[in-house]
């Protein structure tokens, strides 16, 4: 069983910067791979970023390649997701979320086991 919580949303200004945090409590195996997801207003929920516990690989959506930086901390058992550039459209909840069996691409919302509850990220323009 994992719980995850996520923290460091906020309001900022176009061009700006956030970072985003997951603390995920109980055991994170190194087989794991954990992610961010968004989920704007009236759309469905997209793949962010994701990494591998055990050998720190590393994915991302598109639209963010380039802005936002995805990192773990092995020993703290935190995610985060430095968000930097921030655009309007960068606008959603930010989930973290859990694959205790990543079998699958990185970006299959399905294939997910754990989520977060979000945080609220609102970029203005």
């Amino acid at each position: 069983q994992v719980q995850l919580e996520e923290s460091g949303g906020g309001l900022v200004q176009s061009g700006g910067s956030l970072t985003l945090s997951c603390a995920a409590s109980g055991v994170i195996y190194s087989s794991y791979r954990l992610a961010w997801f968004r989920q704007a207003p009236g759309q469905e929920r997209e793949f962010v970023a994701s990494v591998t516990w055990r050998n720190n690989k590393k994915s991302y959506a598109d639209s963010v390649k380039g802005r936002f930086t995805i990192f773990r901390d092995a020993a703290e058992n935190t995610l985060s997701l430095q968000m930097n550039d921030l655009l309007p459209e960068d606008t959603a909840v930010y989930y973290c979320a859990v694959d205790v069996s990543p079998d699958s691409t990185p970006g299959a919302m399905s294939a997910y086991d754990y989520w977060g509850q979000g945080t609220q990220v609102t970029v203005t323009s």
